[in-house]
């Protein structure tokens, strides 16, 4: 059985891990991605464009599967070493959240909808893994 993840990020890394074919979250902790198994559904939420910035973002910005690889670590230099799972990614249409809020599992009838962001991984339903797909234009059959 295959899970469904809400990870979250700035667009800007997002897009830096879909070029490179993975993700990291939570400050690049490995325990979060350990919860994750190959085959998982990863749909990236972005609230910002840049990391730590003021620029609203509010979308969907990514969605893949995970390899079977585990969690490793990467040099990315100046002592920063995260860990990251590979993931592959689908193409898919960066998608605001808004017209979705009152349709997904986790977010109807939520006023604070944006309050499960701040764990940057969490769990979501089937159904909420589709609608999102559907909705960026996500080829998932194409896996």
């Amino acid at each position: 059985m295959t899970g469904s993840w809400i990870a979250v990020a700035s667009a800007e890394h997002v897009r830096r891990g879909r070029a490179g074919g993975f993700m990291q979250v939570c400050h690049g902790k490995a325990a979060p991605l350990r919860r994750i198994r190959p085959g998982d559904r990863v749909i990236y939420y972005s609230p910002t464009i840049t990391f730590g910035g003021k620029d609203k973002c509010q979308s969907f910005t990514a969605f893949g599967f995970v390899k079977p690889e585990g969690p490793y670590q990467f040099d990315m230099g100046g002592g920063f070493v995260p860990f990251r799972r590979d993931v592959t990614w689908l193409e898919s249409t960066e998608t605001p959240i808004r017209a979705l809020l009152d349709r997904l599992d986790f977010t109807a009838g939520q006023r604070n909808w944006g309050y499960q962001f701040r764990y940057g991984l969490f769990p979501i339903s089937d159904h909420d893994g589709d609608l999102i797909a559907g909705a960026m234009g996500a080829r998932v059959s194409a896996i």
